[in-house]
This record gives structure tokens, C-alpha cells and sequence, in this order.
């Protein structure tokens, strides 16, 4: 990839065409993907419920005659979700803001994370695990911080910008106060998506054996709790809280075939792709309001700009693993400006041009008077409600 910054994505072009008055049209990121084992190695899709990939029939150039068959290998909102877990790494580095709602005395499991980052909040800033927060010995919807995130708008973002800025780049919809309640929606102005082309085969499915080094053959059924095996016993009566009969295989012992029904197996596509776009005229929505000015949204919008180009970059800049059995790395890039008086190939260049870039950006907004609030502080720490403890406790009690 080209890490030299071209002119199409200093700061000052994306000023300019995030401006009221532009007619710039956005950026366009297309990359060639090809899997760790090769051009053509099979890579796993995502599975949806009952076992389905996300199948489709799309245009590959406008010089093809037919559309061409493709699965969707990794879709929009699961893309929204990386480029986030990759700001939420490097959030320290980047001066991003954050919420940390801190489970602590709670019986979670090991597995399950002790505290959970408003960058990995489902709904972001409109989330019920941040409607059931309190901080420090108030509903965190009552706090005036609570009460101005919870009203922002696309259209009055300050409060989004300075502690939620990831939600006017991937979107929100403040869904969980009610019907009667404040409403506020907010479409992706990113977009990204990896996409399969001319899959060889669509019905391939998993095929194996479980095995077992002492090939335990028991037929008589034992008896256990299916929320904790760490106690069972052989036979129907046995002396096991909550107990249940099954097979000596339900419980991890014994040789079990893998069965192929319901379990799509890896694919091999003839090419593997990933478009990512940022919209400036759905950015050229997003306004702070309160008389703020139409140079301080603009330099909001070209920091939100920044903050999606380096998120890619950290992201998808590199050799990257979507799941169990889809490795894919990068093999050619082409970044296009998308302009008002045409269309030109730019480099976006590598995560250190687009760090410099968001930095530039975050200082320019600052001095906009952009409200940066949370940017630069370290994260704020909140506890769940008595509600969310005690769902917490009932769902985890044997943890």
C-alpha cells in the first residue's frame, strides 16, 4: 500500500469538502483480499441462524453481462464492530474518549470481560447498558452528562462528539427509552463490507469425528446438570442438582460424529473483496447547532473523517482474522476521492499518515470550538443499576 499522503487527503481538502456548501461526494476504499493459504483457499463466512450464509447476486463491473453469484463474507454491521474494537485498542494512543462500566463484585464468568468499554456498547451511545449505569450515586440518565447524551441528535451532536464519536460515524438509533421517549436515529455515514465473488461450491458442509483416546462405549445414560458438568454421574438417579439424563457423549466423553447437516463449511471464491466508504454528504447532516457556526461543522466533519480512515487502517491495514477459518490479508488498495468534478484516485496511506491525520484534525476541531470533552481524559467509570446487577447475578448465579 502507498503510504505517501496525497494531496486529496490533507486536512484542508476535507474541510473543504465537508463544508455546507461542497459538492464533494465522499471516499471510496476498494481492496483485494486474498486468504492466508492462498488465492482461491477456501474462508469461512459468517453463519447466520439456522446455519445460513448471506447469499446475493451483485454486479462485479459495469463490463460484465450477468450478475454474478457472491456471499457476504463479512457485512456492514459486523465491519462497524472491528473498526470500533480497533479505536477501543488503541484508544489510550489516540486520546478517544470512553465510558467503562465495571462489573466488579458480580459473578461473572472468566470468560466474559469484568468491564465492558462504550467503544464494545451494541448500540453505542444508545445502549441499555448505558441507560442502566449509574455514576458515581446517580442514574447516569440523570447526571447532566447522562442527560445530554441521551438527548443529543445528529443535529445537536456536541455532547456525541465529545463522548460518543464513533456513533455519528457508524450510526445509532435511541431505541431503548420508550416509545414516548426521545427517538433520535442516525444512519452510517461509514461503510464496509467483505464480499465473496463466484463461490465454487455453496452447499460444502462440515464432515468429522470427535474422538477419544480411551473410546469410552458406556450405553447407559448418566446424569447431569447441562449449566455445570463438573459433577455427573452414570445412571438415571444419580445424585446431581438439576440433573438430566443424556448420553455419555452429551457431556464430552466417547467417540461423536461431527454431523454435516446445518453446518456450511469453508468456501473457495474466485476473488475476495472489501469496499469501505465514507459519505461527506451524509456528514454534511450532522451539525452541533446552538449557533456553533459552519466552520466549527465542518471541522467536526473532517475530524469524523479522520477518525474512520485511521480506524481502517488499524483495522484492515494489515493481515487480519475475521473468525475461525477466514484469515485474509491485503493484497492491493485503491483509495478514490469522489469529487464534484470527478472522480481521482488518492492514497490514504498507512496507520502512521492517518494518525497524523486524525491528530491534525482533533487539534484544528479543538480550536474550531468544537467540544472535545472527553477527548484527551481518561475514561470514566460507571457502575450497573441495581436492575442490571441483579440480571447479571440470575443469568450468572452458578458462575
Amino acid at each position: 500500500m502507498n503510504a505517501t499522503a496525497q494531496p486529496g487527503l490533507s486536512l484542508s481538502a476535507l474541510l473543504a469538502a465537508c463544508a455546507d456548501d461542497a459538492w464533494d461526494d465522499g471516499i471510496r476504499i476498494d481492496t483485494e483480499l486474498v486468504p492466508l493459504g492462498g488465492a482461491g483457499a477456501p474462508v469461512k463466512p459468517a453463519v447466520y441462524a439456522t446455519g445460513l450464509f448471506q447469499h446475493d447476486r451483485r454486479w462485479e463491473s459495469p463490463q460484465h453481462d450477468e450478475p454474478a453469484d457472491v456471499i457476504v463474507i463479512d457485512n456492514v454491521p459486523s465491519q462497524a464492530n472491528r473498526l470500533e474494537e480497533a479505536l477501543r485498542l488503541h484508544r489510550a494512543a489516540l486520546s478517544l474518549p470512553e465510558f467503562l462500566l465495571d462489573f466488579d463484585g458480580l459473578p461473572l464468568p472468566s470468560h466474559l470481560p469484568a468491564r465492558l468499554s462504550s467503544l464494545q456498547f451494541p448500540h453505542r451511545n444508545a445502549d441499555a447498558y448505558l441507560r442502566d449505569a449509574r455514576l458515581g450515586n446517580e442514574d447516569f440518565l440523570k447526571s447532566e452528562l447522562g442527560e445530554a447524551i441521551f438527548a443529543a441528535t445528529a443535529q445537536t451532536c456536541g455532547p456525541l462528539v465529545a463522548w460518543f464519536p464513533q456513533s455519528l460515524l457508524y450510526g445509532f438509533w435511541q431505541s431503548h427509552l420508550g416509545k414516548k421517549r426521545h427517538n433520535a436515529k442516525h444512519a452510517r455515514a461509514w461503510v464496509s463490507e467483505i464480499v465473496g465473488w463466484r463461490p465454487a461450491a455453496t452447499d460444502t458442509q462440515v464432515q468429522g469425528l470427535k474422538g477419544d483416546p480411551l473410546n469410552l462405549r458406556v450405553d447407559e445414560t448418566v446424569t447431569s446438570n447441562p449449566d455445570d458438568r463438573s459433577h455427573w454421574n452414570l445412571g438415571k438417579n444419580g445424585d446431581v442438582a438439576g440433573g438430566k439424563a443424556e448420553r455419555l457423549a452429551g457431556i464430552g466423553h466417547g467417540r461423536v460424529p461431527v454431523s454435516g447437516d446445518g453446518v456450511p463449511g469453508a468456501v473457495s471464491f474466485a476473488r475476495v473483496t472489501q469496499r469501505a466508504m465514507v459519505s461527506f454528504a451524509h456528514l454534511r447532516r450532522v451539525r452541533l447547532g446552538n449557533g456553533a457556526g459552519e466552520a466549527a461543522d465542518a471541522a467536526l466533519r473532517a475530524l469524523l473523517v479522520a477518525l474512520g480512515l485511521h480506524a481502517h487502517q488499524l483495522a484492515f491495514g494489515h493481515g487480519f482474522a475475521l473468525r475461525s477459518g477466514a484469515e485474509l490479508r491485503p493484497q492491493a488498495s485503491e483509495a478514490m476521492w469522489l469529487g464534484a468534478d470527478g472522480d481521482h484516485p488518492c492514497a490514504v496511506g498507512d496507520a502512521e499518515t492517518t494518525a497524523a491525520l486524525l491528530q491534525e484534525a482533533a487539534e484544528h476541531a479543538r480550536a474550531a470550538g468544537v467540544p472535545l470533552d472527553g477527548w484527551g481524559q481518561a475514561p470514566v467509570m460507571l457502575t450497573p443499576n441495581a436492575a442490571l446487577s441483579e440480571a447479571i447475578r440470575r443469568s450468572w448465579s452458578a458462575a
